[in-house]
Parts: C-alpha cells; sequence; structure tokens
C-alpha cells in the first residue's frame, strides 16, 4: 500500500473532505482515482452527494475533473489518472506522474515510499530517462526541466499546464523543441532545484485539514527554493 493511508476518512470530517481525503488515499494506494461509486461507499455519501462534493473540489481546485466526464477525476495534484509524460515505480505501487514537478513530489508525499523510480522521455530526441528519486538528496544528473506555462497562468488549461513540465537532455534539446513546436521559452531548472521545488510542496495533502497555499505562500516557498523572475512572479 502507498503512503501509510486509511481506506475511510473519518465520519465526523466534512463531506468536501471526507471525499478529497477518499480520492488522495485512493491515488495513493492504488495509483487510480476512486469513481463515483467506490467514493460514496467509502465516505458514506450518496453518488449525488459524492458528485456534488467533486464538483467543489474541482472549483476550489483540490482536484481536476474530466472537462468530458464530470464524474472521473484526472488530476489530484501530484496524481495523475491520465498519462503526462512520467511514470513513477514505487515498491508497491506504478503511477502516472503528472508532470516532472509531480513525479519527483511523490517520495517526499508517500511515508513508505522512500525513493521511487521516475520514468520519462526527452520530449525533443526521445531519449529515455530514468531517476531513483529520493528524500535525502537529488539524484545525479545533467537534465534540465523546462515549465512553458507561468503560474500566473497555471489554471488556465491545466492539463495543458501539466503535459508541459517536462525534463530534456539538455538545454540544447529544450531549444530543439521549441523551434519544432513553436513555442516561447517558459523557465529552465536543473534536477537538483527540481527536487527542493518539489520536496515540500504537497506537505500534508494526505491529512485532514489541509488547505492549498496562497499566492504571498506560494511565492515565499517558490523563492525559497532558488526561484527567480517574473515566471514565477518573483523579482528577477
Amino acid at each position: 500500500m502507498g503512503g501509510n493511508v486509511s481506506t475511510a476518512p473519518a465520519s465526523h470530517l466534512s463531506g468536501t473532505e471526507r471525499v478529497r481525503l477518499a480520492v488522495y488515499h485512493g491515488f495513493a494506494r492504488a495509483g487510480v482515482a476512486p469513481g463515483v461509486a467506490e467514493l460514496a461507499g467509502l465516505t458514506r455519501l450518496s453518488g449525488e452527494e459524492v458528485r456534488r462534493e467533486l464538483r467543489r473540489l474541482h472549483e476550489s481546485r483540490d482536484l481536476v475533473l474530466d472537462p468530458e466526464d464530470g464524474d472521473r477525476v484526472v488530476l489530484a495534484h501530484p496524481f495523475a489518472a491520465v498519462p503526462l509524460g512520467f511514470s513513477v515505480m514505487g515498491a508497491h505501487t506504478l503511477w502516472w506522474g503528472g508532470c516532472a514537478w509531480d513525479s519527483f513530489a511523490l517520495p517526499h508525499l508517500l511515508d513508505d515510499e522512500p525513493d521511487v523510480l521516475v520514468a520519462t522521455r526527452c520530449p525533443a530526441c526521445d531519449a529515455p530517462h530514468a531517476w531513483v528519486v529520493g528524500r535525502e538528496a537529488p539524484p545525479e544528473g545533467g537534465q534540465v526541466a523546462h515549465f512553458l506555462v507561468p503560474m500566473a497562468h497555471a489554471w488556465d488549461d491545466v492539463l495543458r499546464t501539466c503535459g508541459n513540465q517536462r525534463l530534456f537532455c539538455s538545454e540544447t534539446c529544450v531549444d530543439t523543441w521549441l523551434r519544432r513546436t513553436g513555442q516561447e521559452r517558459g523557465y529552465v531548472m536543473g534536477l537538483d532545484t527540481l527536487w527542493r521545488f518539489a520536496g515540500d510542496w504537497y506537505t500534508g495533502r494526505l491529512h485532514p485539514g489541509y488547505t492549498r497555499r496562497d499566492p504571498a505562500s506560494a511565492a515565499a516557498y517558490f523563492a525559497e527554493v532558488g526561484l527567480h523572475g517574473a515566471f514565477w512572479g518573483l523579482p528577477d
């Protein structure tokens, strides 16, 4: 079981929090999101109540619903129900990595997965890459992460944003991909910065009472881990 998490959230919690925790625990445990019927059984809510709570969680950006199927959770960061370029293998569970950021975050979030194997391919040249990512130190390697969409617009189309937070062989491959796709350069960071960035971002997400960072605390976190510039809403 991934994450040392229980299967049924405590009944004294609000319906919204019970559904949120059941979704996250399902992802942590099995690598997939529970459906409406399973969530109803876990939370002791009706199917319609579960759907209402899922919509609330989508509106609060605690998870992302499929735009074509409002019953289906496609993202509950750092977990994904759709392939976005990464697979993450733990000792007992295989997950889709939502992006470079989320893939590197999983061992920091899951108590019983001290390290994971993160695998991907360079979007420019298709070279395969894999790293053992743990909690003690960043993995070695000269590869770089490229984030395409500035944080101020990350939720305009969150699936596009996550799908374009990728790992490349080098900045040369980033430039090749940008020319080929006609995209403008976003933000490039090394594996060490990516690892620091991922380390504490999701702390507490598997526990009751978690709240997402507000813009000010998010900006402070970005600066603390070494990010800078307008891309992150920070000074150069």
